[in-house]
């Protein structure tokens, strides 16, 4: 699929929503002409400094292609809005999954998402990008069961001449503790994510998930980096978060 010139109503039809991304509702969609399914984030379209993030999350979708990564496939802009056209995942979100079955993850589920979210992310790392916002909900799982990282809205590139970013943005709960002071940091810090989504996986939420966000940010800073409740029942769990989050 070519990057889309045409009014996007005419190309696709928006069949439901799946959820909300970075700055926009993602919708599974069709493809008119061929009855291919795919995945449309709609993003509205007002202040320049989120036209300036779009642009990013656009450029970092093309240029990322892996098999970890969720295929961009065009995009089209509107008078008041841009549509992203990518790869749809049939199987949802892992946060979806738990959400369902009302319950934490299997041992063996946890450590094969763990292993292809790494995956990704060494990838993004090797090719200077930093994705900043790794949790369930932002990984998803196609049909087949294949781990795909989503959601690039507050993905930043690291240039030769600019290899670490100083900017405060994510998601408070899975932060680590150099975003929130905006000191100097790398892919250091989706690594820090990971470990907190994977207690999000055996817990079904991140630590201090009932703290309002705003003393959460003072916590991560101040507080000793969290743990499994239960780490004998999580044995590779407990060992890969107590090394990911800088212990």
């Amino acid at each position: 699929m070519q990057d889309v010139l045409d009014d996007p109503d005419k190309v696709f039809q928006l069949l439901h929503p799946l959820g909300r991304g970075s700055y926009g509702a993602v919708y599974k969609a069709r493809v008119i002409s061929t009855g291919e399914v795919v995945a449309v984030k709609v993003i509205p379209l007002a202040a320049d400094d989120e036209i300036e993030s779009i642009q990013r999350e656009i450029a970092m979708l093309r240029d990322c292609k892996h098999p970890n990564i969720v295929k961009y496939y065009g995009s089209v802009k509107t008078p008041d809005s841009l549509w992203i056209v990518m790869e749809y995942c049939a199987g949802g979100s892992v946060s979806d999954i738990m959400h369902v079955n009302s319950s934490s993850l299997s041992e063996a589920l946890i450590k094969y998402i763990t292993g292809e979210t790494l995956t990704g992310l060494a990838y993004l790392h090797s090719v200077g990008k930093v994705h900043r916002d790794i949790k369930c909900g932002n990984i998803l799982l196609t049909e087949n069961g294949e781990v795909k990282l989503a959601d690039f809205g507050v993905a930043a590139q690291l240039t030769n001449t600019m290899s670490k970013r100083n900017t405060f943005i994510g998601t408070p709960h899975w932060m680590a503790p150099e975003v929130i002071q905006i000191s100097q940091y790398d892919g250091k810090v989706d690594v820090w994510a990971l470990g907190i989504t994977v207690i999000e996986m055996a817990e079904q939420a991140p630590p201090r998930w009932k703290i309002n966000p705003n003393r959460v940010i003072f916590m991560i800073v101040k507080d000793p980096a969290p743990r499994l409740s239960d780490s004998e029942r999580w044995s590779f769990q407990a060992e890969f978060i107590s090394k990911s989050l800088h212990e």
